[in-house]
């Protein structure tokens, strides 16, 4: 989306580590989560403000804060890329980063994240975007009219 629209991409988890010093699931260890979510809370209050135009992506729990959901919804056009639980687990099966979902069971662990997260990410988000029955392209395409219809500044090559 970055690439098609012009725009720099920021990974708020890149930040994050580049920040910590070291991985987040290190930190995560070694800290917690809340110390995890206080540096992401301030991590993504830094990438939102006033910065310019770009596409940020968030981890997964970014919504869990209630500023990171206000700074999201009010200085962002806001993306939901959704999918199901099983879907998701699918595709991170063999993914050791993610520090949450190092468990018995992450499929699990997977759907309970889900039915916290999801009405998060709906509140949040000005546009959701079913991603089980897209292909890339076409999402890519329909969230490109969304912004368009937004009235979010195109860029020269967006």
């Amino acid at each position: 989306m970055a690439r098609r629209l012009g725009l720099a991409f920021i990974d708020s988890d890149q930040v994050i580590e580049a920040r910590l010093g070291c991985t987040i699931r290190t930190f995560f260890e070694r800290e917690g989560e809340v110390q995890f979510r206080d540096i992401e809370q301030a991590t993504l209050g830094d990438l939102t403000a006033g910065i310019a135009p770009a596409v940020l992506a968030t981890g997964g729990g970014a919504v869990l804060r209630a500023d990171n959901r206000i700074h999201l919804r009010e200085r962002t056009y806001c993306v939901y890329l959704h999918s199901l639980p099983d879907d998701i687990a699918r595709r991170l099966r063999h993914d050791k980063t993610r520090p949450l979902l190092q468990v018995a069971d992450p499929v699990a662990r997977m759907r309970e994240l889900y039915s916290e997260r999801d009405p998060l990410y709906r509140d949040t988000a000005h546009f959701v975007m079913d991603m089980k029955h897209h292909s890339m392209a076409t999402a890519l395409n329909m969230i490109a009219m969304q912004l368009e219809l937004a009235g979010v500044p195109a860029m020269p090559n967006g």
